[in-house]
């Protein structure tokens, strides 16, 4: 039978994805030097070999910052209590509480707005120097709350001075996490990046536990009386010596191999490299406009990640005080020993998700909450230190595998050219939603309900999100970050790669 079809077709499928087998078969030299004009080998130049001594700087520079965030964040958890009599009329204790927590929450607010300032700066004139930015105000915010006036001293100007300060705070920690997590992953060599990337949390549990370790001495030395007159200034106070610190290591690093490679217009990486962006860098239209997919799921996977790291890490000794009535040191002692079992286990998830894949550690921990978190509740509301000890740890080994992994697998999810930004974006929209008011909505639903069990049942519902998320995630580990070169440690790496990809002489 005689058919007619155009000449193009007989070289592609019928959805024009690529050569039907018949005309690969017909033109096998033709389509060789097709698939390599479109998928040309990579050089030795294409190729970053990372320093070991500057990746580690990167490291520690990036996961000090993040130390200091959550210590400053942990201390306003850990001192709800007193914050709400400092800070608002004496009265019904519950709304002493909701309002200190409602005040924890107002900085999430803007936090978005933050993302939206700080993440496309970073994208455009560097992450170190954007780093160093919010360093500076987060600094400055903190030992302000540590400054200012009581209720009684003021009236309502207290309250409303320290929304203000705690709105600044909310302002630069928009720019924080995503910087942060970006500045690693484009410093941390492909293969390795879920183990530094699991440096970022690491710098998380050692701010929650500073905080709650300096609160609980300084609760033991004083007392609660002096804590309520003025000891609850000196952990705010102790973030501006933190600050600097901070500042000068963020300072002298030089800007990440990614985004120096991006900016290189006289310089043009191979198609191979990925196809590095050398135009200007993403704006918030293109963010929303062009890479609306991985937001989504950056959003979701965040919005789980943060309910149940704020459930635990930052509502849970104040839900040993107030509905198991513990001693406020004795719930954050219970809560420092478990991060501490966090921190010595985190790097080795690190490593896991590097070997195995980010998705399969990001499942367990959803799985882990999903699951487990109404019988971590039950054995924390037996009441007894041992129940209750068991019932944290439960939740934090599921925890852990979102901490260790995250870092790594966010950053992932977006292209070199709007990284910053984009990540900036979901992360803090979903943190703003979902984070910060965490506790708020927590102690709101027990009081509405009557049912303790409502921080598992909180816990429960974003699991299941999150492990819808995950299951639609692409698996990162290992490969290049999207529109940056392929990064490796060593020069023999770097060749071996280069000669995987040369062709099998024929004779």
């Amino acid at each position: 039978m005689h058919r007619s079809v155009p000449e193009r077709n007989e070289a592609t499928s019928p959805t024009d994805n690529g050569p039907t087998p018949e005309a690969a078969r017909r033109h096998p030299t033709l389509f060789r030097a097709i698939r390599r004009r479109r998928n040309p080998p990579l050089r030795r130049s294409d190729i970053t070999v990372t320093d070991e001594r500057a990746v580690k700087r990167a490291v520690k520079a990036a996961s000090l910052g993040n130390a200091m965030e959550w210590f400053d964040f942990g201390i306003y958890a850990y001192l709800a209590g007193t914050i709400g009599r400092v800070f608002f009329p004496s009265g019904n204790e519950t709304v002493q509480l909701l309002s200190s927590f409602a005040t924890f929450a107002v900085a999430f607010l803007v936090r978005p707005l933050g993302g939206m300032v700080f993440g496309p700066m970073g994208d455009k004139i560097g992450r170190k120097k954007v780093l160093a930015l919010t360093m500076i105000l987060m600094a400055i915010g903190t030992a302000a709350i540590g400054l200012l006036p009581s209720y009684a001293a003021v009236g309502f100007w207290a309250p409303l001075l320290l929304i203000l300060f705690r709105l600044l705070q909310g302002f630069s920690t928009g720019g924080e996490y995503g910087g942060a997590s970006t500045f690693i992953a484009e410093y941390a060599p492909d293969r390795r990046r879920g183990y530094f990337g699991s440096f970022l949390e690491l710098g998380t549990l050692a701010g929650y536990t500073g905080a709650a370790t300096l609160v609980v001495a300084l609760t033991a030395w004083l007392g609660s009386d002096t804590m309520d007159a003025w000891g609850w200034r000196i952990p705010f106070l102790v973030a501006g010596p933190l600050g600097i610190v901070g500042i000068y290591l963020r300072l002298k690093l030089d800007d990440t191999p990614a985004y120096l490679k991006l900016g290189e217009g006289n310089v043009r990486a191979s198609e191979a490299a990925n196809q590095v962006e050398t135009t200007a860098r993403g704006d918030l239209a293109k963010i929303f406009r062009q890479h609306w997919r991985p937001l989504v799921l950056c959003i979701a996977l965040v919005g789980a990640y943060n309910i149940t790291d704020y459930m635990l890490l930052s509502y849970m000794p104040t839900y040993l005080s107030d509905e198991l009535h513990y001693k406020e040191s004795h719930g954050l002692l219970i809560l420092v020993a478990t991060m501490v079992v966090l921190m010595l286990i985190i790097n080795q998830v690190g490593k896991l998700n590097d070997r195995f894949g980010r998705k399969p550690l990001l499942m367990t921990g959803m799985l882990g909450f999903l699951v487990l978190s109404a019988p971590a509740f039950v054995l924390v509301r037996q009441g007894s230190l041992l129940a209750v000890s068991a019932g944290m740890l439960m939740l934090g080994l599921s925890l852990v595998c979102l901490l260790g992994t995250m870092s790594a697998a966010l950053p992932a999810m977006f292209p070199t050219s709007v990284r910053y930004g984009s990540l900036s974006v979901g992360y803090n929209l979903s943190a703003s939603l979902f984070g910060g008011t965490t506790p708020l909505v927590i102690t709101a639903l027990i009081g509405a309900t009557g049912s303790d069990m409502m921080p598992a049942y909180y816990a429960m519902a974003a699991a299941l999100v999150g492990v819808i998320a995950v299951a639609l995630m692409k698996e990162t580990a290992q490969q290049p970050l999207e529109g940056s070169p392929p990064s490796v440690q060593t020069d023999e790496e770097a060749a071996e790669m280069v000669h995987a990809q040369a062709p099998t002489p024929r004779f």
